[in-house]
């Protein structure tokens, strides 16, 4: 499965970069499309990948007891899925959002651990993953460019509200994880470019989002818990739209 995914990842690094070259052939050529950006609705299909990590703060626990040395968040890889809806607003503003939007993503925490309980599967430096697949519903303000024969670009700022299906907060036998709430809210920014093709619009764009809700349920009786405070999600993500 792992090595599926990083050919999947590989494939769309490649066509991310080279898209801006296929589209830049395309100027010296005849105006693809172009009514497309007069269109009141339309629709894209998205696909990409990003790279997730949590944003977290210590607890006092952490200071006062020293069973557990030092905690890291270990960036992940993994792969987005959206179906796209823009209402445009004007010459230069759209509105868009995406009704369908699933990110899988695998984040980890390392934890260095004094007395690690090797019996029980621990070791010195021991690493708990967490695994996630978010719904989100993002709102999205896109501000665009000029057209420039068959390019244009355009930056986008947003919120969302995400709800993860595979949250652990409910997990009875837990003493070896991390619990997560599943409703998160955040903002997002990128940055765009559309190339105008006979046929489609192909879209490149890269994203940032931050997550402003506390993910973390704490639980004091959890060595792996109790050390931390707050949880915020992070991720950046490179996608490729065509509408």
């Amino acid at each position: 499965m792992q090595h599926l995914l990083r050919k999947k990842i590989n494939y769309l690094g490649i066509a991310f970069f080279f898209c801006p070259l296929i589209g830049f052939s395309q100027l010296r050529e005849q105006i693809n499309q172009p009514d497309h950006d007069e269109k009141r609705i339309h629709f894209g299909i998205n696909l990409g990948m990003n790279r997730s990590h949590f944003s977290f703060t210590h607890h006092p626990v952490f200071l006062q007891r020293d069973s557990v040395m030092v905690v890291e968040s270990i960036n992940s890889t993994g792969i987005n899925l959206a179906w796209l809806v823009n209402l445009n607003m004007g010459e230069h503003f759209d509105v868009r959002t995406y009704p369908v939007n699933l990110t899988f993503t695998e984040k980890a925490f390392e934890y260095n651990l004094k007395y690690p309980d090797r019996p029980g599967g621990e070791d010195s430096v021991t690493l708990k993953k967490v695994q996630s697949i978010s719904l989100s519903l993002p709102i999205q303000l896109k501000f665009s460019s000029d057209r420039i024969n068959n390019f244009k670009v355009y930056m986008m700022a947003g919120f969302k509200a995400e709800y993860d299906l595979a949250s652990n907060k409910g997990a009875r036998k837990a003493e070896d994880i991390i619990k997560l709430n599943k409703f998160d809210y955040g903002i997002e920014a990128g940055l765009g470019f559309h190339f105008y093709f006979p046929m489609f619009v192909m879209t490149p764009e890269v994203k940032i989002g931050w997550g402003l809700g506390n993910l973390h349920s704490r639980d004091v009786d959890l060595k792996y818990s109790n050390v931390i405070d707050k949880i915020n999600s992070r991720i950046i993500s490179f996608s490729i739209t065509v509408e």
